[in-house]
């Protein structure tokens, strides 16, 4: 373990039982946005106006016939 992890582990453990949740919450907060700066802008949603041309891109993807079957989605995911 770093030296770092065992700070945070020695800081958490010295917390009152009430904070040990908002602690977990804003560590899932801090994974969640660096995952979030780590995926292709492809599938960040950045507004309501984004949504809105990356659903009628993906239809007109489908019209196009330009789909892809779940494994190969999940394929594609992967070495994202």
């Amino acid at each position: 373990m770093s030296i770092q992890k065992q700070k945070l582990y020695n800081e958490i453990d010295t917390l009152p039982e009430e904070l040990a949740n908002q602690v977990i919450d804003f560590i899932e907060y801090l994974k969640f946005s660096h995952i979030d700066k780590e995926a292709p802008d492809s599938v960040i949603i950045k507004s309501k106006k984004d949504l809105k041309e990356k659903l009628q891109k993906g239809l007109d993807d489908i019209k196009a016939n330009k789909v892809y079957s779940i494994d190969e989605t999940f394929c594609k995911m992967d070495n994202i």
